[in-house]
């Protein structure tokens, strides 16, 4: 049953209605692996009887104002995610707030989203490609809890702050520049499909080769986790058609050297036979030999872009535009070439 008032429930409401603890309670709201199954099921039966948990009082408000800020990165700190992260951790020093990290893949296998409302002393949020479901971000947003997304990975309300690279102009961008070389059979290895940014790439190609009027088949396309050996083993299955691709683009520039790899193993050439073009630009493309043709995101500009949003939004500033997307730019090496005649 919901409250009387007709207010939203507070932890003490919960734990009556369930039956528990507030401490309790709260170690359900925080994820603690210290809960048995049964007695977690009875607490988020009882909020949702209640109609959900009632936002941070003002006094809890007024004590997280200067509070830390939780960046919730559940990926390996390699070159893309650390690159943000360092970026992030620089300029909330500029701003005098602490940052509580979680991060590393294990993160992923624990949901934190519900209980940032609870953590003492943390004044807001800024996620890195969140994986949990859009309802919880959602339900976070409506607890009140200030938090910031970097290149979600679904879309979101036009109410929750984002900031994000143009994914669909550097893709189009990108694709452009090997149509002006003269490729016309272009394989795409695409990143996985629940990806927005994927998403957006493979529009970008698409629209590229619309404007001259060529349609990639889907035999010249594969889609994957972003890593060096999924693209690897993809642009395998590419260049092992009966008639395959003069050029390869990668999701990423992990997937573009993979690429390069299976370019290789098969006495392929780049870009004399083969032309091979990422996205991102880590330091990896400037590692490769021959150097990779690739899209700049502006990866350590994000990370400040999403601060500057939290801390508008900590400082309860009206936000104009809460979803924020930062140019691209490409960036031609070595790697690319016309297509051998």
């Amino acid at each position: 049953m919901a409250r009387r008032d007709g207010g939203r429930a507070t932890v003490r409401d919960i734990a009556a209605d369930a039956g528990v603890s507030i401490a309790t309670v709260s170690r359900v709201l925080n994820d603690s692996e210290d809960v048995a199954p049964a007695t977690r099921d009875l607490v988020l039966a009882a909020i949702q009887r209640l109609g959900g948990l009632a936002p941070v009082p003002r006094a809890r408000r007024s004590r997280v104002a200067e509070g830390a800020v939780y960046v919730h990165c559940p990926y390996v700190l390699t070159d893309y995610f650390g690159l943000i992260v360092s970026s992030v951790a620089e300029t909330l020093d500029l701003h005098g707030r602490r940052l509580l990290l979680n991060a590393g893949e294990a993160a992923q296998h624990k949901s934190v989203l519900s209980g940032l409302p609870l953590m003492s002393g943390v004044a807001g949020a800024i996620m890195l490609l969140p994986p949990e479901p859009s309802e919880q971000l959602l339900t976070l947003r409506g607890s009140g809890f200030p938090f910031v997304v970097i290149d979600p990975r679904t879309t979101l309300p036009r109410d929750i702050a984002a900031v994000s690279a143009a994914h669909f102009t550097g893709a189009r961008r990108l694709t452009q520049h090997l149509l002006e070389l003269g490729h016309r059979r272009i394989g795409i290895i695409a990143g996985p499909n629940n990806w927005l940014a994927a998403d957006a790439r493979r529009a970008g190609h698409a629209a590229a080769l619309a404007e001259v009027g060529v349609l990639t088949p889907p035999a010249l396309i594969r889609s994957g986790e972003p890593t060096t050996e999924e693209g690897l083993g993809l642009a395998g299955e590419l260049l092992d058609l009966p008639e395959r691709p003069t050029a390869l683009i990668g999701f990423n520039d992990k997937m573009a050297v993979g690429a390069m790899s299976a370019a290789a193993r098969r006495g392929l050439r780049i870009p004399e036979d083969l032309s091979i073009a990422g996205f991102d630009d880590i330091d990896l493309a400037r590692a490769t030999r021959p150097l990779l043709t690739t899209v700049r995101q502006p990866l350590e500009e994000m990370g400040r872009m999403a601060v500057t949003l939290l801390m508008r939004l900590l400082e309860r500033h009206q936000l104009e535009a809460l979803h924020v997307e930062l140019a691209t730019e490409l960036i031609v090496r070595d790697s690319t070439a016309p297509p051998a005649l």
